[in-house]
């Protein structure tokens, strides 16, 4: 019934499998532990930018990209710390660094657990020691994502965590978005105005925060495929960004802990003590219409 394959091409993929569902997973974790595909009863779940993951100088467009230390960017790409001034790029670097798989689990379920720890490279523009254990596990129609953040350091560390999935869409007119804010943030003129559930989708581009939620789930309605997602959130991620393009056959629904520059003002930034762990969940969810 639950079954892992792995292969071998230009990245190493891992496939997980449910035969009695009809639900599989795709997973690259060299290339930013990134999910590429989700299947469910056969139906493709995320939009896929095949010519950007192929191409290891770009950042991925598609699937479930991951965002740490930081959610959106900072000004300048600049933040200090302790009078030292450092330089991340937008949403960070966890999306950029090969993961480790460290688990892998098929008896009474399917999932497969990576694993992003510090070195070198990261401590030049985040000077802290942490590890990362991401959990993915397929549970019906379900996709649980499970995270456990470890800090190494001998000082409190600061971040943000996000995930940023791209969701395949034939026809942007014929989504009904349900996000439970009366508010949103239009994040490139940086002004905040009301929110009734409609999005003009003839827009260049629309990138909108929700940062003051009344619930921690989210949905949206594809009349034209005939599916609903529900994202369910734990209470850490108090925002929700919604994200597309005009012409582009996608959006994002995006669960973030901070916004953007949180590094620089600290506004729900976590801060986690020398030798702590945190824990946090995400769960999407398909159903027929």
């Amino acid at each position: 019934m639950f079954a892992i394959a792995v292969e071998q091409g230009q990245y190493k993929t891992y496939t997980l499998s449910n035969q009695a569902t009809n639900t599989s997973l795709e997973i690259i974790p060299e290339r930013g532990g990134i999910v590429t595909r989700w299947r469910v009863q056969g139906q493709e779940i995320f939009y896929l930018d095949e010519a950007r993951l192929t191409d290891p100088a770009l950042t991925v467009r598609g699937g479930i990209p991951i965002l740490f230390p930081l959610c959106g960017n900072l000004v300048d790409n600049t933040y200090t710390h302790d009078g030292q001034s450092y330089t991340l790029k937008q949403h960070g670097f966890a999306r950029e660094l090969p993961w480790e798989v460290v688990d892998q689990v098929t008896d009474d379920r399917v999932s497969l657990t990576l694993s992003l720890t510090s070195n070198d490279q990261t401590r030049a523009v985040y000077p802290f020691d942490f590890q990362l254990f991401f959990t993915y596990t397929l549970d019906g129609n379900k996709l649980i994502a499970h995270q456990r953040y470890v800090n190494h350091s001998d000082v409190s560390m600061p971040f943000s965590a996000g995930f940023h999935p791209y969701f395949q869409v034939l026809d942007k007119t014929r989504l009904e978005v349900d996000i439970p804010a009366n508010q949103l943030l239009d994040q490139p003129a940086k002004t905040t105005r009301s929110f009734n559930g409609i999005f003009d989708f003839e827009q260049d581009e629309i990138d909108v925060a929700f940062n003051d939620l009344s619930r921690q789930s989210a949905s949206v309605t594809d009349r034209a495929q005939g599916l609903r997602l529900t994202l369910t959130q734990s209470d850490e991620f108090s925002i929700i960004v919604f994200w597309t393009v005009k012409g582009k056959p996608f959006y994002c629904l995006e669960p973030w802990t901070a916004g953007r520059n949180a590094l620089n003002t600290g506004d729900r930034l976590i801060h986690l003590a020398p030798g702590a762990s945190f824990e946090t969940v995400f769960t999407l969810a398909i159903e027929a219409i």
